[in-house]
């Protein structure tokens, strides 16, 4: 009787051991390791009518974002792949449209269709702070408007952004704090708004960034850069400043305020300059969760043309004010449909009204974007 109760609590004990390595390894199978590769695609059409009737179906000069006129026509199609796993990360990002037709037309061959190509690698990491290198092709570490519609509130670039970098190429360190709070970079860079350097340009640029987030519902940023935008034997050296600020006012209320200014040297040999500026206000109502307006009030002044030139009296002195609708598709909110109305008044006649001088221009301007 003695054996037999020994031979049961035995083969208890087995049955319950294998339960429990059974239900561990079900349990292990059942956790699945991130894949660090993942891929994405952003698409982005648009209609713009310009009211000055541009016989070429080209607005502005200074518009390079959304700036065929009477055409249905893609502002960008973009694959990304990304990399991300431990303390190395990358991205490639190619694409095609009339945002790196104008955007990149000074840039050669397959160049043109790269918008992103970096590589990073964590240098330092604790449990208050990192530190990364990247280097390659990014995003511009200028301003608050991006090249994809969705991560703006105004359907069409300010004037601000339109002229200052898109992207950049060259090295950046970058620190940020484990909540999240502070960013600080720096950058060794190729130059302003460009893979490749001039011909006869050895000098280096450099650009500078930070980033303060006391909450969640505040970003503040200050952004700078240095470098000169022709040969060594003409330098005109260029000292920039960005600062913004994004204000979640209330649960369906934002504010956004911009400010950049420029100085560039007037000649090689003087400490002379010549001064441009440009503030932006963007407000922005929440009706629903799927229905969003802004309003946009902006001023560009570039009196000695220097990022904009117009060869008239008092060069680019322009006002703008812009409203816009925007309404969310999809069951992950990633289809957004837009329109806009926009107009701009300057001191001198800079624009084209049915081939006629004018001082006014207005266009409307509507867009279908997905993420996926």
């Amino acid at each position: 009787m003695k054996t037999i109760l020994n031979i049961t609590i035995i083969i208890s004990c087995v049955l319950i051991a294998c339960t429990v390595t059974t239900s561990a390894q079900e349990q292990s199978s059942s956790i699945t390791v991130p894949n660090p590769l993942t891929f994405s695609g952003y698409v982005e059409t648009y209609y713009s009518y310009d009211f000055g009737n541009p016989a070429n179906h080209e607005r502005p000069s200074f518009f390079y974002c959304y700036n065929r006129h009477n055409e249905v026509n893609l502002h960008i199609g973009l694959i990304k792949a990304k990399y991300a796993k431990d303390n190395v990360r990358g991205t490639l990002s190619l694409m095609v449209g009339t945002y790196p037709q104008y955007n990149l037309a000074g840039e050669q061959g397959l160049l043109k269709n790269v918008y992103e190509a970096d590589a990073g690698v964590k240098i330092f990491d604790n449990t208050t702070s990192t530190v990364w290198i990247d280097a390659g092709i990014m995003p511009s570490h200028i301003g608050f408007e991006s090249t994809h519609g969705q991560d703006c509130w105004n359907l069409t670039r300010s004037i601000l952004a339109e002229n200052t970098p898109f992207y950049e190429a060259g090295v950046k360190v970058g620190y940020s704090t484990s909540d999240d709070k502070f960013y600080a970079s720096a950058m060794y860079l190729n130059g302003w708004q460009r893979i490749q350097r001039i011909a006869n340009n050895q000098t280096p640029a450099f650009g500078t960034q930070i980033t303060y987030k006391p909450d969640n519902t505040i970003t503040l940023n200050w952004s700078t850069y240095i470098g000169n935008e022709q040969p060594d034997s003409v330098a005109l050296m260029r000292f920039f400043n960005n600062f913004y600020g994004i204000f979640q006012i209330s649960e369906n209320f934002g504010l956004t305020a911009g400010f950049d200014i420029g100085f560039q040297k007037k000649t090689p040999d003087s400490s002379a300059m010549n001064l441009w500026y440009s503030p932006v206000v963007i407000l922005q109502y929440k009706i629903t969760n799927s229905l969003n307006i802004a309003a946009r009030a902006e001023y560009y002044a570039d009196e000695n043309g220097v990022i904009i030139p117009t060869g008239t009296l008092n060069g680019f002195q322009t006002m703008g004010l812009s409203v816009n609708l925007d309404y969310w598709l999809g069951t992950n909110r990633n289809v957004l449909f837009r329109v806009e109305a926009r107009t701009l008044s300057s001191k001198d006649e800079i624009f084209l009204s049915d081939n006629n001088p004018s001082k006014q221009n207005s266009f409307f301007t509507t867009s279908m974007s997905i993420l996926f």
